[in-house]
């Protein structure tokens, strides 16, 4: 493959890892997580712990693996053309349909610091596409120019997210963790509870292993952008929520709908507290700018071994792959309008189903590769990824069958694509190869 002229270094790649794990969910998690106070500590070790094992697993894969596209990559190395289209499509539809959740995301961040932004139903379906289509022409423009966005704007969420972490628990008493399970609820009940809740908080620990075309020295960028990243995005994340529990009254936080800026302006003042929008503002578009990088590099990849249709594999002179690019905003675009008389809130939760049908798929076919791909790892290696086989499938069954008939039809839409890909007679094959 020839590799675009502008490539994605260590400090970028890692801050795609980060913005694109540290979205919007950071800032509306608290008030999910209030009702069981901080037995949900217990949730967020079992989620991180089970992010870790996976970020491990895809940073090994990435070092054995050469190819571009991710989990598509794995899982058609492993077992053959059927998987790695499975893993594409899954992948690729969960990244549009993401995209259309963050962009509705920042609507309603943008409408906490400008009420006039989302002060209607359309005005907020606006400011979605507005900001959707301003990542894509920030991506069309080249990879490095949107790794250098990324780098930014993951600055400047991380950093506030930290300071008020660590400050926010310098300033909790113990008694705003008593009592510790108020749910009343069974612990295991509890971390089973709130490790589905923070599951959306960890989505986009792989997305260093996607555009590995565009990465300068794959092989050991990808693998320490992927580990720092994860640990990075979940330790500001843990810290973040943790504190907004210990600083608002357990019925304050689960009634708010930006907890986190409620607890700012309760500390600090009604400053802090528009600050701390303006940040979760800013956390919306940093993320928004990485997803859109990905969505056109997984159909770009398998287009290039004759599994997506040909355009998606055209590239510009700066190497970005635009028909892939510009077809899946328009697809986030329609998901958007088509329910634009829905409040934000509907809107998102609808994104977010559909994102998170697709997502988990991809994570299990690259464990399952994994144990093929490497026959010969160590017994460490073999327990962790065991630990994170079962998670993934915990987390796949623990999404309800809502989210599991939801993935079923995304993937029978594209049974039509890759029965066309696979049988027409000018259909090139390429070799994977590791």
């Amino acid at each position: 493959m020839k590799a675009p002229a502008r490539l994605l270094g260590p400090w970028m790649l890692t801050a795609l890892v980060v913005g694109n794990i540290i979205g919007s969910g950071v800032f509306v998690l608290p008030a999910a997580l209030a009702p069981f106070g901080a037995a949900s500590l217990l949730g967020w070790a079992f989620t991180m712990g089970g992010a870790l094992l996976l970020a491990l697993v895809h940073a090994w894969l990435s070092q054995m693996v050469a190819n571009h596209g991710g989990a598509y990559a794995y899982a058609r190395l492993a077992f053959g053309d059927s998987a790695g289209f499975v893993a594409a499509w899954s992948y690729w539809t969960c990244v549009w349909t993401a995209n259309a959740a963050i962009a509705v995301a920042f609507a309603g961040s943008l409408g906490a610091i400008w009420p006039a932004a989302n002060a209607t139903p359309w005005r907020g379906t606006a400011a979605a596409l507005g900001v959707l289509w301003l990542c894509t022409a920030i991506n069309a423009a080249g990879v490095r120019e949107a790794g250098r966005m990324q780098l930014v704007t993951t600055a400047l969420k991380v950093i506030p997210l930290l300071v008020f972490g660590v400050c926010g628990l310098a300033l909790v008493h113990g008694a705003a963790y008593r009592p510790f399970n108020p749910s009343g609820q069974a612990l295991t009940s509890v971390t089973t509870a709130t490790a589905a809740l923070t599951l959306w908080a960890f989505l986009g620990l792989e997305a260093a292993t996607v555009p590995t075309g565009v990465v300068r020295d794959p092989q050991r960028t990808v693998p320490r952008a992927t580990v720092a990243g994860m640990l990075i995005a979940g330790v500001a994340t843990m810290l973040a929520c943790t504190a907004v529990i210990g600083l608002l009254p357990h019925g304050a936080a689960q009634a708010s709908a930006a907890p986190m800026a409620a607890a700012a302006a309760q500390t600090w003042g009604p400053a802090a507290g528009w600050a701390m929008g303006l940040v979760a503002t800013v956390s919306c578009l940093g993320a928004l700018n990485g997803w859109v990088l990905l969505q056109g590099q997984t159909p770009y990849a398998a287009a290039q071994d004759g599994l997506f249709p040909a355009p998606f594999a055209r590239t510009d002179a700066r190497g970005t792959p635009w028909f892939g690019l510009l077809l899946s905003s328009v697809l986030a675009s329609v998901l958007i309008a088509a329910n634009g008389s829905k409040s934000l809130v509907a809107l998102f939760t609808l994104s977010i189903l559909l994102s998170t049908a697709a997502t988990l798929l991809p994570y299990v076919l690259s464990v399952l590769a994994w144990w093929r791909i490497d026959r010969g790892a160590s017994v460490a290696r073999r327990t962790a990824a065991a630990l994170a086989l079962a998670y993934s499938l915990w987390a796949l069954i623990g999404t309800g069958a809502e989210a599991l008939l939801w993935g079923g039809v995304l993937l029978l839409l594209g049974l039509p694509v890759f029965l066309w890909q696979r049988y027409r007679p000018a259909a090139r094959r390429v070799s994977p190869e590791r």
